[in-house]
């Protein structure tokens, strides 16, 4: 997207659904309201030193800004926590504890000699919280951490409080996400990339996906995506709220994969209206 776009898609509205068993019922009205008064917090992260924390065999790098509740961020295909927004998570950061990190063999973590899979990660995140001294956190995963996350409220329930699910699939084999899948495959096979993005792109190839366990989540959920996004598009993300009982959906009129880059603080503004919500959408 060229930059001329990238600013006319930072002025879309914002559609607020809450879901019920496949329910849509328009009612954004508290949300938007919850969202007055923000203050954000500067960071950056360069000025941040990295941090790090050994589980499951490996040394994740991380960083850490403000305070308050702790939220987990899961970061997506081919990136590291030098790749979120900094606007963005100077946001979250005015009122939680933010932490970034890099899934095993990327950017400042250790890699092992072992296939990587979507549960593995699952699992690192996971421990990771275990590490970082809580039992359980708000999460945040975009793109692949999208589905890392499914995997961690699947296999780790107790170790997620608040879930928010950005640029979403429950697979990267729908016809609806071909896009993606032939990116995943072209990666997957060039060996002249960096070897912790082939493992990426091979764990997201073999992964079976969480379609049969999305009805059993039974966390506080909000699912976000842009209506312009080509690799994982709305309808998908559509699909899965209807399957996450009381889930939110919220999406971003023009708004291409990974919104937060192009519109930073009406994602974290969202964001933060979700998390400071006292009880479920239903």
């Amino acid at each position: 997207m060229n930059r001329i776009c990238a600013i006319l898609v930072v002025l879309a509205c914002t559609i607020l659904l809450p879901v019920t068993a496949g329910a849509v019922e328009n009612s954004g009205t508290d949300l938007v309201g919850a969202m007055s008064d923000l203050n954000s917090s500067v960071v950056s992260f360069a000025d941040t030193p990295v941090q790090y924390a050994d589980v499951n065999g490996v040394t994740l790098g991380y960083r850490e800004f403000g305070s308050g509740e702790p939220i987990l961020m899961i970061p997506g295909f081919g990136a590291t926590m030098d790749n979120w927004n900094e606007t963005f998570i100077g946001i979250l950061a005015s009122r939680y504890h933010v932490y970034t990190y890099d899934h095993r063999g990327m950017g400042y973590s250790s890699d092992s000699n072992v296939i990587h899979t979507i549960p593995m990660y699952a699992d690192d995140a996971a421990a990771l919280i275990s590490a970082l001294g809580h039992e359980s956190m708000h999460v945040y995963g975009a793109s692949m951490g999208s589905s890392t996350s499914q995997q961690l409220v699947i296999d780790h329930p107790e170790r997620v409080n608040k879930l928010i699910l950005d640029s979403n699939t429950y697979s990267i084999r729908l016809p609806e996400t071909r896009n993606l899948f032939g990116t995943i495959e072209a990666v997957a096979g060039n060996s002249s990339l960096p070897l912790g993005v082939q493992e990426e792109a091979g764990a997201n190839l073999i992964w079976n996906g969480s379609y049969s366990s999305l009805s059993g989540i039974h966390k506080d959920v909000m699912l976000v995506v842009g209506t312009a996004d080509v690799l994982t598009p709305d309808s998908v993300s559509v699909q899965m709220a209807g399957l996450i009982n009381g889930s939110w959906l919220v999406r971003f009129k023009g708004l291409p994969h990974t919104g937060y880059h192009y519109a930073p603080v009406q994602y974290g503004e969202s964001a933060l209206a979700f998390l400071g919500m006292n009880q479920s959408p239903v």
